[in-house]
């Protein structure tokens, strides 16, 4: 295997660790009927480059194995990631594609936590919906930030920039 294989699968499986452990550490914000998934922020690497995908898909996917609904959560959250990424890589603007992840949790998580506890479908449109934004929007403002740092831009092998 070359060397710039290694490198980027190793910088691929940080990523993903990095979603796994930020979304268990703090899973009494993680998997609540209102959720503050810090670890959402990392979505937006998708942005700036495609290959992050892997990483948050499978991060998630490892993550929702601790959810409290992990029998929906795996594949249907996991599902809403995944969208929610390739949408990401599409967009111009990493403001736009931080809007990605709103709205596919906000459609697909709501519908989880009505048919395993019978939570109001639209009160959990706001509630996810409402906790993925807050999370969103401090991410899209520290990426904004951190687009001007060239460490930063090289560190991530930034393809895309806005």
């Amino acid at each position: 295997m070359k060397r710039n294989s290694v490198y980027k699968l190793a910088r691929l499986a940080v990523v993903a660790a990095m979603y796994v452990v930020l979304t268990y550490a703090l899973s009494f914000l993680s998997y609540n009927a209102v959720q503050f998934r810090v670890a959402e922020m990392l979505m937006l690497l998708c942005f700036y480059r495609k290959d992050y995908c892997w990483s948050l898909i499978l991060g998630c996917a490892v993550a929702n194995l601790f959810s409290p609904m992990m029998a929906l959560d795996v594949p249907f959250g996991t599902l809403a990631t995944a969208v929610a990424a390739i949408l990401m890589t599409r967009c111009r603007d990493v403001r736009i594609a931080a809007i990605m992840p709103v709205l596919t949790n906000a459609i697909v998580i709501p519908i989880e936590l009505y048919i395993a506890f019978r939570e109001p479908i639209w009160l959990s449109v706001l509630t996810v919906g409402g906790g993925e934004a807050a999370v969103m929007l401090v991410g899209a403002i520290l990426f904004k930030q951190l687009e001007k740092n060239a460490g930063f831009m090289q560190l991530i092998k930034a393809e895309q920039r806005a």
